[in-house]
This record gives structure tokens, sequence and C-alpha cells, in this order.
């Protein structure tokens, strides 16, 4: 077994792979930029090396650099991780020439199955289901163009070497084509170092389905069951689970035994996922070949138990399996949620800073229910605009779907994150979604589901209810604070055992009144014939998630206190709750409102990033909708359109700039 690890990776699969290391008891390497000087990483490793600029083409991606880490901290082995070099056959080739050993498969099964054309040439030759499609090189626009109009639309756009929904785009006719093929090998260049791009039919109304394999040195290969990963943006996985809803035992063993027979033909020996894409009518097709671990390898350790970083490192050591496919055993349901540094509100513009605040709930099992958070992150730290925008990956699993799903519900609530944009209310919101209880999923339930994006939105109906419950409980407890700290003893022997209490939820009224409990408060609405809502919890002024029951039921509610009042955030809803006596009330409706100008004419930055490309020149004219500018930002390229009519009357930018959030871009006439 080796004695030293060095992780050729960053943030949070660097500290999940520190983590298994340290329990095998195996030291471990960290690996640096300038940007990561501070990194989570790097604190939890017993040794770390600067690589060099924040860059990751100057850094992370630098084969030699990670080579010369090893020998100055006399590592054996070189585990990847996922993204930067984890896929590159010419990383593990040249770790075999130092006489270092890579902690992934062999390097002819990741030239075969890591080039997206050979891998669907092998899986034909496999006797596994393939998409239609054009596997060979494309030359130009105009050449896509061609293919598509030969496959019929709509079609993918893929990069060849990509992964993560990088160098990826569907296009619904040639204009589409044209500018998605550009886009996609600008993309594919960038993030991968290779810009060759392929074409293949698209399938409509498609589910995501995985199967993860393992293999070793000695011929042995087996499935571990299968993820869904049909919750998709702009072809990044945001929510996964496993095993699928969508599968059947049949149907499972079928798409396993193929996985496993395409692995078995280029001599597989690692952690690996065969990603498949289903028709609703039970039909797929191969997709790719990841030769790495995937970013939601969680939900798979949590349903089977097994350690996927440990089975890697123990067979990559040359150690067999221990397992057979009848040993595997699928336990339960586990669902992950991918925590990005984004805005939500904001077409999900990668965002920047410091996290000021950032506190996950507690990790652990109790009463059969399991919460874990992979994270490379901490409070203080920042979000740089160098590396993908990811924070966390919360994961929970139960007995049972639904209890797997109320659980990440409470535990995504409960997330604390402050200073910058994040999409947890998204992802609270989506949690909620009747169809995704349904698990009637396919990788166009967002866009389908969000048409017109994400807002948040204000509370109605019982949530609201329950909401001006939880406000009129914390003002009530305050106040008893307030007496506390005033030392008013007469004061609280004179509080009414029931106060009339008036709760504003931003325009909402509710006449409520309140009356205290050994365990917490009644809180009873006027005319309402229902029984009082009983809220019980331990919270205290200054705390910035409200935990606790109403009427029994668990909940989470984050609040924060702003002038006259505080905001409740809950569920994917937002909405700011003021608390009166009768009196107030009746004094606050002479208040003035302030209106607001929404008038704008400049184009801001939306997040810190790279001006790509400007589509326009001053003096213009430009409609709702047409391109300005390409903004490259976490390896991500973002095209912005006009909001309105107008003519561009000064560009502040060059292409190449490097821009702050918000920084202006152009101005209109």
């Amino acid at each position: 077994m080796f004695s030293k690890i060095l992780i050729a990776n960053r943030g949070e699969i660097a500290c999940r792979i520190i983590k298994t290391a340290r329990r095998m008891g195996i030291k471990t390497v960290a690996v640096y930029s300038d940007a990561d000087k501070r990194a989570l990483h790097v604190e939890m490793a017993d040794e770390s090396v600067h690589i060099g600029p924040a860059a990751a083409g100057e850094s992370y991606l630098v084969m030699e650099k990670i080579i010369a880490a090893c020998r100055r901290t006399n590592a054996d082995a070189v585990h990847p991780g996922y993204g930067f070099l984890s896929e590159r056959a010419a990383f593990a080739k040249a770790l075999q020439a130092a006489e270092l050993v890579f902690i992934g498969p062999n390097p002819k099964a990741m030239e075969a199955m890591g080039d997206k054309i050979e891998s669907k040439k092998c899986a034909s030759a496999a006797h596994v289901s393939t998409i239609p499609g054009y596997l060979g090189v494309i030359a130009d626009p105009d050449h896509a163009v061609q293919i598509a109009d030969e496959i019929g639309y709509p079609v993918m756009i893929k990069a060849s070497a990509g992964g993560g929904g990088k160098g990826m785009r569907i296009a619904y006719s040639a204009s589409e084509v044209a500018d998605g093929f550009a886009r996609a090998k600008s993309e594919a260049a960038s993030s991968f170092g290779d810009d060759r791009v392929f074409v293949e039919k698209f399938i409509v109304d498609p589910r995501h389905i995985e199967i993860q394999i393992l293999g070793d040195k000695h011929g042995n290969l087996i499935y571990l069951g299968e993820r869904e990963c049909s919750i998709q943006r702009r072809n990044q996985k945001v929510i996964e689970e496993a095993p699928s809803p969508f599968l059947n035992d049949a149907m499972r063993k079928k798409m396993g035994d193929q996985a496993v027979a395409l692995a078995r033909a280029v001599g597989y020996d690692s952690a690996g996922t065969v990603e498949f894409v289903a028709g609703q009518d039970g039909s797929f097709y191969f997709l790719e070949m990841n030769t790495r671990l995937q970013v939601e390898h969680p939900v798979t350790e949590l349903i089977t138990g097994i350690d996927l970083v440990e089975q890697m490192i123990h067979v990559a050591a040359g150690g067999k399996l221990a397992l057979t496919q009848a040993d595997v055993k699928l336990n339960g349901w586990a669902v992950e949620s991918r925590i990005y540094a984004e805005d939500p509100t904001n077409n999900f513009m990668p965002a920047t800073g410091r996290l000021v605040s950032y506190r996950p709930p507690a990790e652990g099992t109790h009463q059969g229910i399991t919460l874990r958070n992979d994270t490379g992150v901490y409070e203080g730290g920042e979000i740089s605009v160098h590396y993908d925008p990811m924070i966390a990956k919360l994961v929970t699993h139960a007995p049972t779907r639904q209890q797997a799903i109320a659980s990440q519900c409470h535990a995504l609530d409960a997330f604390v994150i402050d200073g910058i944009r994040h999409n947890i209310p998204f992802l609270s919101a989506l949690m909620r979604h009747p169809r995704w209880h349904a698990g009637n999923l396919s990788t166009a339930f967002i866009a389908e589901e969000f048409k017109g994006g994400f807002a948040l939105s204000e509370p109605t109906g019982c949530l609201a209810r329950r909401l001006a419950a939880v406000a009129a409980a914390i003002d009530d407890l305050s106040a008893v604070r307030q007496h506390a700290i005033s030392k008013s003893v007469r004061g609280m022997l004179a509080r009414p055992h029931r106060r009339e209490r008036v709760v504003m939820l931003h325009a909402a009224r509710f006449d409520v009144s309140v009356e205290t409990t050994s365990d917490g408060c009644l809180v009873r609405f006027d005319r309402d014939e229902e029984p009082a809502h009983i809220v019980v919890s331990d919270w205290r002024p200054g705390q910035l998630v409200w935990c606790g029951t109403v009427d029994a039921e668990n909940m989470a509610v984050q609040v924060r206190p702003v002038l006259n009042g505080m905001t409740l955030a809950h569920a994917g809803t937002h909405v700011k709750a003021r608390v009166f006596t009768r009196r107030e009330a009746e004094l606050i409706t002479f208040m003035p409102s302030k209106k607001v100008d929404a008038a704008d004419t400049q184009l801001h930055c939306p997040m810190a990033g790279v001006i790509m490309l400007i589509a326009v020149e001053v003096g213009q004219e430009v409609k709702a909708g047409d391109p300005l500018c390409v903004i490259e930002a976490m390896k991500m390229e973002t095209t912005l359109h006009a909001a309105r009519t107008g003519v561009v009357s000064k560009i502040s930018v060059r292409t190449g700039d490097l821009l702050a959030a918000e920084a202006v871009i152009m101005e209109f006439a």
C-alpha cells in the first residue's frame, strides 16, 4: 500500500480524498495555486506544494509541476480527483515514466474512453446501444450545419474531450448550430486544451442515467447500481439521486451488463462511470464514459456502503476487488444537491466573493437519516473567478426516496451562506416540486418548470400562515429577552398572558394572538376556527437559522434582522416580516411608500469574468434579445443579450479585459 499520495486537484474533491486517505493511514500532499494559498484542502493535507499562478493552465494543468511536487515530497502515487488532469492519458503515461502510480484507469482505457468519438466506436463494437450521430472531425460551422441537416434536429454539439457540461450546446436550427459550434469549440479549447467537437441526435425528453463501475488489474469488473442525473441546467447536473425512480430490476441489470461489457472491452481497471441517455419508453443509448471519479459519487457510496476512493487506491496498489456482483446490495435512497456560487434570480450567473457566513447543517446519522456535506470552503474564505463555482455537495440518505427528499429539504433550509449569491433557494424550491416528488423527470425539467427563470417568491396559503406563526414566536421571544436585559421585573409581571399582534408578511396581514407555554408558544389566528399553531424551538436572538417544529412538523427558517423587522427565507420563498401591536398596525398604514425607477441604460457585467467577444459597435442599433458580448467565468462562456431596443452609445471594455461584477460594459441611448 502507498505511504503518501499527492492529490492533483483542489476544492471539495481534494478534501474528500484526504479524508479517506487519512482513514487508511496514508499521508497526503496538496498542491495549490496563488489563489488557493489559504484553501481548505491545503490546510487539511499533511504537506502542500505551491505550483504556480491562479490560472489552471499555469498550475493545476501543468503535468511537469505535479510530477516535480511528487519528487519534492516523495509521494508514491497521484489521485487526480475529477476535472483538470483526471482524464488525460498523457498524464497517466507521464506518471508511469516517472515511476509514480496513477490512481485511476490505465492509459489505454483512458484513450479509448476519454475521447467521446472513439468511445462511441468502442461501444458500438461492444454491442452497446449508441445514439445516431457523426463521429468524424468537423471542419467548420458550415460542415456542422450540413451534418445536422442530415441527422435531423434537434442535435447536440459536444466537445470530444469534454465533461461537466462544458463545450456542449443543443441546437434546434442551422443558425443555432453555427453559433453553438463556435462556442463549443472555444469552451473545449479553454477547458480541455482540445477543440474537437462532434454532433449527434438529441433525444427529446430524455432521462440521464449512469452506471458506476469498478474494476481491478486482475480482470474483475462489477457495477454498483445506477444514478439518475436528469435534473440539469445548461447540461450541468444540479441534483443527483441513487437509485433511479425510473429503472426496474430488469432494466438496471441490462444497463449494468452493457456497462461492464464496454469496460471489459477496453480493459478498464478502476472506478468509472458509463453514462446513458434513456427515453421515456425505456429505451437507452450510450452517451459517454467518464474515466474518473464522478462528482456525484457520494450517492452511490451511501446506498452501497462502498468507499469508491478507498477502492480506487486499493486497486491502484495492485489489490483485487473483495466484492463480486452478487455482493452489491442497494440500501435505501440518496439525494445530492450541488450548491453553487451563482445567482439563480439573475439567470444563474456565477458569483464570486467572500463567504461572510458559511455554516452547513451538522453531518452524521440520526434516526436512520444520514446527512453528508462534501465541501472545500470555510467561513471567511473566498470563491474565486478562476475555478468551478461549486461550494458544496449536500447529500441525504434515508430508507425511502420521500424520506431522503424531506431530509434534503430541511438540510437546505438550514444551510447558512452569507456574503455571496448562491443557489440554495432554487434548490429548496425545486426539492418541493410535485413533478420531482413524482419522479417524472427529464433533462428538460428545469427549462420546462422554470420557463421564466427563477424568482424568489413570497409565501402563500398554509406556508404563509406557518411563517407568520414563526415570526410571531420570534418577536415574542425577542420581547422577553429585551425585558430580561433591562431587568424590568415589573414589566415582566405585568406582561399579559395573551398578547395580540399583527404580523405583516410584506403586504399580507395576519392578526394573531400569542400565548407562552412551557415548551414554546401558541399562535392563534383571529376569526379562525382552526386550533392554535403550536410553535416549539430553542432558537435564540442572533441565530441565523430558526429550527423547530410548527404543529409537530420540522421546520428550518433562515432569519436575518432588517430595519423594523426580519427577513424569513424558507422553501425557496423570501419575505420581510414585521410584527406590530394592533395600534402600531393602524398607524403604519399612514406611512408613505417609496417608488423605485427601474430604468437602466447600461449593461453591467453580471459576474467577475473575462470579455471573450464584443458583438456590437458604437452607433449600432440593437433589439431586445440581440447578443452583445460573451463573458467567460469559471470555465463557462455566457452570452449577454440586449434587454431592450436601443443604440450602443459607448463601449467601455475591450476583448480580453478582466472585469469585476457590476462593472459597466457598454451604454445605450
